[in-house]
């Protein structure tokens, strides 16, 4: 005896069944995670275009409350490329600073040539280095691990590509929403924390570029100092490679 077909109303039940179980297992998949060198990308990015402009003022606080002032204009190129202009105080103005990768140097038009810098050391005295001032991308001098994760936040553990960067390690807070740092602890070899900085006051600087305006740092070495980075403009701008060489620091100021 032949067997009965099932009707065609089974098999379009049969039909929807089979689909609602894929798409419940589809929904249920959890989606690929980021990783720490990823989401370090994406801080730089949010942080800084890839070639740009940038104003900032420059405060260090002692303990007795005094106040140190300065007023850079800067430009940066790729990774590795990165020029700072003092404009105040007036007995800073005309001074420049370039980094190419770890190599830095310093014009001071009195001397009329530019005279080599080490990252730790410091252009304007305060908690922040040259390397907190000529900071290149986090991601071209560290590699990153998720730590830890809420659900807010990601904290990344970050580990010197070289022995030439100026921090062995960072311990990264991103905040998930905007991708930008909350807080960065810098690590020595020893395990030493050298310093802590904050990023602080989100704002929209246009061109899709919106980040904090705020850095703040600290340090238990310098026990009641504190230096404050404001940044006032940050615009995409193309440059070409001759600005950051050796030979143009005098000239910085032309690009204003």
């Amino acid at each position: 005896m032949a067997r009965n077909k099932p009707s065609s109303t089974l098999r379009i039940l049969s039909r929807c069944v089979l689909l609602n179980m894929l798409a419940g297992l589809l929904i249920a998949a959890p989606a690929a995670a980021l990783d720490g060198n990823e989401i370090l990308l994406r801080v730089d990015r949010n942080l800084q275009p890839e070639s740009y402009e940038m104003y900032r003022k420059l405060i260090n606080i002692e303990p007795d409350g005094s106040k140190k002032e300065y007023v850079l204009y800067t430009v940066k190129k790729g990774r590795e490329k990165m020029v700072a202009l003092f404009l105040a105080p007036a007995s800073e103005k005309g001074r420049a600073t370039l980094r190419l990768g770890e190599n830095m140097w310093l014009y001071i038009p009195s001397v009329g040539r530019p005279i080599r810098i080490t990252s730790l050391q410091s252009v304007v005295g305060g908690v922040f280095n040259n390397s907190d001032i000529l900071r290149l991308d986090y991601s071209a001098e560290y590699e990153a691990a998720v730590d830890d994760e809420t659900e807010e936040n990601y904290i990344l553990a970050c580990t010197a590509k070289t022995a030439s960067v100026a921090y062995d390690r960072l311990k990264m807070t991103v905040e998930k929403k905007a991708m930008v740092p909350l807080t960065i602890e810098c690590y020595a070899a020893s395990g030493m924390l050298i310093k802590t900085l904050y990023y602080k006051k989100i704002k929209d600087f246009g061109d899709n570029l919106v980040r904090p305006s705020v850095l703040e740092t600290d340090s238990p070495l310098y026990k009641g100092y504190k230096s404050v980075m404001l940044y006032a403009k940050v615009t995409s701008k193309k440059l070409a490679d001759e600005v950051f060489t050796l030979n143009y620091l005098p000239r910085v100021n032309e690009l204003r």
